[in-house]
């Protein structure tokens, strides 16, 4: 059998910590920043956990892990 290969994309916009949570950056910290107010925009900056409903599909395309 083949081996399976990572989806890199995914690879690029997710880290693993040390106990196996992936985290991400919030979107929407890009542009159009005007209208936001500073207690959203200091929420979008900072990385969240990914929640469980994503987790599968997550593990689906990086069959290694992240290294």
């Amino acid at each position: 059998m083949p081996k399976q290969k990572t989806r890199k994309c995914v690879a690029k916009r997710l880290k693993q910590t040390s106990s196996g949570k992936f985290m991400h950056n919030s979107p929407g910290k890009r542009h159009i920043l005007t209208k936001k107010s500073a207690k959203r925009k200091n929420r979008l900056g900072k990385a969240k956990v990914l929640s469980g409903t994503e987790l599968n599909n997550v593990k689906n395309s990086l069959p290694y892990g992240l290294s």
